[in-house]
């Protein structure tokens, strides 16, 4: 008789974790003469953390006992992202609001466990980042995918959920968005906001890329709805991925069970990463100069994409990715990345990963590494278009 597997069967792979693989797999087969791979399948900014962060860590190591620290956090962190509500958005919360997750990608689990029965359905725009249709798929709750594109600046509508029947019990959103990099303005957020608290629709909303804007005003969805659920990561802005820390900003009827969920799935995030990130919001002037660099990747790409076909790419407002169009190159988007892999040593991410239906026709170029990768990655796609 066979062994059950669980709810695992139902989960497809996160496929830029397999290009990545590839790429590292090519990448030890290179000689000295052989061309770099550029990576640009994953989101993940090429410096790592900032320096001040880092050298409060090293002191910590040596000075604390470092162990499990409150569910929700150091206190000392928690309000000092309550302040950060203050100096960025002008909206006061209190610390008490404040859960310090082991990264976004805790914070989703939980917010979901904490706001939802098996069963219930979340609406999202797809493309998509898949974890979210992979971890609700995984708890048993039903995403909506919503078909978004240019006309709906790759962003969910009132309209699309006025057109659900029956409504869904939950709206995910995100803004800046991955892949695409399309915001909500203030306007269009308010007013899902307030249409989702207006019908009892739970919204969660994917702030991780604050900060990582290219002119397009940004708001937080807590600005506008009471019900809402915040998540957002150290790891973007502050650039601290394999720190695997974030937060949520929580209404109030969800503190509580946001808390014993993560005391008895997590305990805490890991004490030196809430350390760090706590020095980290002393690094503004270093963290906006790697923003500058994203923006310079990001236009030496706008400039040069067309020139190799590739200029059918969806509004990049913010975050550090561009969703472009691959259609008139008539390959899947599987088989384009991987020749572009192969051939041209660029790794990119086919767009089967963020959209099921339509994901054949886009690749996602993610721009947070050096802008000189990126300029040569610019002359690579150009060659290649010349040759094709």
């Amino acid at each position: 008789m066979a062994l059950k597997i669980g709810a695992a069967k139902a989960v497809p792979p996160f496929r830029v974790m397999d290009v990545i693989t590839a790429a590292n797999a090519l990448s030890a087969q290179l000689g000295p003469a052989d061309p770099a791979i550029i990576r640009m399948e994953v989101g993940q900014p090429a410096l790592g953390a900032p320096a001040h962060a880092l050298a409060v860590a090293q002191r910590a190591m040596g000075q604390h006992a470092l162990g499990y620290t409150e569910a929700l956090g150091l206190p000392e962190l928690r309000a000092r992202i309550a302040a950060h509500y203050t100096d960025w958005y002008g909206l006061a919360v209190p610390s008490s609001r404040i859960a310090v997750v082991a990264g976004a990608s805790a914070g989703f689990p939980l917010g979901f466990l904490a706001a939802f029965e098996p069963g219930d359905r979340i609406a999202l725009a797809t493309p998509c980042y898949p974890p979210y249709l992979n971890i609700m798929t995984a708890l048993g709750l039903h995403p909506v995918p919503l078909p978004s594109d240019a006309t709906t600046g790759f962003q969910p509508t009132i309209a699309m959920l006025d057109a659900l029947d029956p409504p869904p019990d939950g709206l995910l959103i995100a803004s800046p968005a991955n892949p695409t990099g399309s915001m909500l303005s203030a306007d269009d957020l308010s007013a899902l906001a307030r249409y989702c608290h207006a019908k009892a629709i739970r919204l969660i909303s994917d702030e991780i890329y604050h900060g990582l804007t290219y002119g397009k005003p940004v708001a937080t969805a807590a600005a506008f709805s009471p019900s809402a659920i915040v998540i957002n990561s150290f790891s973007k802005y502050f650039s601290m991925t394999g720190w695997r820390v974030g937060w949520m900003l929580l209404p109030e009827d969800l503190i509580r069970p946001v808390e014993r969920l993560a005391q008895n799935m997590f305990i805490c995030a890991p004490h030196i990463s809430q350390v760090a990130a706590l020095a980290a919001f002393d690094c503004h002037p270093e963290l906006q100069a790697r923003r500058d660099r994203y923006a310079q990747s990001r236009n030496i790409l706008l400039k040069a994409l067309p020139q190799a076909g590739l200029g059918a790419i969806a509004p990049p407002d913010g975050a550090f990715y561009l969703y472009a169009d691959i259609s008139a190159a008539g390959q899947d988007s599987t088989d384009f990345c991987r020749d572009l892999l192969v051939d041209w040593h660029i790794a990119a991410t086919p767009g089967h990963d963020f959209d099921s239906e339509r994901g054949g026709q886009f690749i996602r170029l993610s721009y947070c590494a050096d802008p000189a990768d990126i300029e040569i990655a610019t002359q690579r796609f150009i060659a290649r278009a010349a040759q094709s």
